[in-house]
């Protein structure tokens, strides 16, 4: 990569890193916010689906505005609407203006993390992109992981110290773009990679979708949708069932979510590229659906905490790789159309995210065993669907 391009990728993993920061540092703050101003649970709910909602409106109609505009202003528009969600959520005590806040935030989501994928796959080779898009995912998964922790000192100071906080680190994010992103990112891409591009030299920003994104983008957006379904509906309701179940105690879920944010980083550091170039990002795929799937059937089975800690283990670390490397098989197929095609990705794993916890909660009121055995449903069946694409020698991924 040349120095341009490292830098350019450096403020993009920075910018994630602080906005994912942001995101999570308000997590530990949402109960004592609901208790101290009386809000109904269903209230908070409607935030969260606020949020998730608008992110999954915007993302893909804002991917086809970066591709046409360019990513630049894209970003720092969404740095900016995400200072202004974070600070409206500080200074208000209304519930009509936090929802207002969870839309504004919504959109900023939708204009952030897809259009820094898109960035990422325009700038780099196919020899360093999964590189690029495995640091961005830890920087990401990084930010998720150290943000309530941080959340929780700040709100022992005040409760809205958090929401402050976050919104000037948009600030700080968003002038770090302005000031240190090159006006100009040439793509740096290899000869292999330009005979792509020119093969697809018929694509326009109006093409259809099955046309933009083929049968095997397709197949993979399936894949999208199932992994961040299973991963919720997996985790949102974890520490309920393995409580109800097999009698964790907070320590015991803290040390499974800290062993899984250590192992996550280094994975996605300094494994992800490795393992793409020994395996290809289509067994990977594969071979991560089967390993969640185990695990998962793992946990329904196990007998000592010890088993359930490492059958969690092997799932989270599962789901953690199967994203970018999706994400990275994405960006082989449309050079010219990342924005869309990034922005559909954030749109469905938006869909995921909502309705994974909620299938999940009830089918817990039911029988603590019913969720997992319906995450382990739609595993086994992805992994089935993974056998449809086939990864040629030319890079091209195709659908038999």
């Amino acid at each position: 990569m040349s120095k341009t391009v490292k830098k350019a990728i450096f403020i993009l993993i920075f910018s994630e890193f602080l906005v994912c920061l942001g995101i999570s540092i308000v997590i530990p703050v949402m109960p004592f916010l609901r208790n101290e101003l009386h809000l109904s649970g269903f209230s908070m709910g409607v935030m969260n689906a606020l949020f998730a909602f608008a992110q999954f409106v915007a993302s893909p109609i804002i991917g086809r505005i970066s591709d046409k505009i360019g990513r630049k202003p894209i970003l720092i528009l969404g740095l900016f609407l995400f200072t202004v969600s974070e600070y409206l959520f500080a200074i208000t005590n209304q519930l009509i203006l936090f929802d207002v806040s969870r839309v504004i935030g919504g959109i900023s989501a939708a204009m952030i993390v897809p259009t820094e994928m898109a960035l990422a796959a325009d700038i780099t080779t196919k020899k360093y992109r999964a590189r690029a898009i495995g640091w961005l995912s830890a920087a990401f998964s990084g930010g998720l992981i150290l943000g309530p922790g941080l959340g929780g000192l700040l709100a022992n100071i005040d409760y809205k110290l958090p929401f402050w906080f976050s919104g000037t680190l948009g600030i700080i994010s968003m002038i770090a773009m302005y000031f240190m992103l090159p006006k100009k990112l040439e793509e740096q891409r290899s000869i292999e990679d330009e005979v792509d591009v020119d093969a697809q030299g018929a694509l326009k920003q109006d093409d259809s979708m099955l046309k933009v994104l083929g049968k095997s983008g397709i197949v993979l957006f399936v894949l999208i949708f199932v992994s961040s379904f299973g991963l919720q509906g997996f985790e949102s309701i974890y520490s309920l069932f393995v409580n109800q179940v097999y009698h964790f105690s907070l320590n015991n879920i803290a040390l499974v979510l800290t062993l899984n944010g250590v192992l996550s980083l280094f994975l996605q550091v300094a494994m992800f590229d490795w393992l793409v170039s020994k395996l290809t990002e289509k067994s990977l795929i594969k071979y991560c659906f089967l390993l969640s799937l185990i695990g998962t059937i793992w946990i329904l089975n196990a007998h000592t905490k010890v088993g359930v800690i490492l059958a969690t283990l092997l799932v989270f670390e599962a789901f953690d790789l199967i994203r970018p490397a999706i994400t990275t098989m994405l960006t082989k197929i449309s050079p010219r159309n990342q924005g869309f095609i990034n922005g559909l990705n954030m749109s469905l794993t938006s869909v995921g995210n909502v309705v994974g916890p909620l299938v999940a909660g009830a089918l817990l009121d039911l029988h603590p065993n019913y969720p997992y055995m319906i995450v382990a449903v739609f595993l086994a069946v992805s992994f089935l669907i993974t056998f449809m694409i086939k990864s040629p020698k030319g890079g091209d991924t195709i659908v038999h």
